[in-house]
């Protein structure tokens, strides 16, 4: 299966910009299907990106958060050609990880 992460950093002196777009349903739990039955909940509980082994960016989401999310943020210390390790786990248990080079 192809990964439902797309990931772009870049380094410009000491910072280290990321772009990331997630591929994930994200439903509420209160939205009906065209019969009238509620869709059940299904969303990304946590999203960690990691640099050099360490946590540089943590989000504990909820069923707020609108479908496809989209991420952007920077953090200091990143190097050009340095892995980004970006994971997500959703509230039924599902999973996704991928890695990035710092560009």
């Amino acid at each position: 299966m192809a990964s439902t992460i797309r990931v772009r950093a870049t380094s410009s002196g000491d910072t280290t910009e990321v772009q990331a777009l997630i591929q994930h349903p994200m439903d509420s739990g209160f939205v009906k299907n065209p019969a009238g039955e509620l869709i059940p909940a299904h969303f990304i509980q946590q999203l960690t990106v990691e640099y050099d082994g360490k946590p540089v960016f943590i989000a504990d989401w909820g069923p707020a958060v609108s479908k496809d999310p989209y991420v952007k943020f920077s953090f200091k210390g990143g190097k050009k050609g340095g892995d980004l390790k970006i994971s997500w786990v959703d509230n039924k248990g599902a999973s996704d990880t991928s890695t990035a080079k710092i560009q």
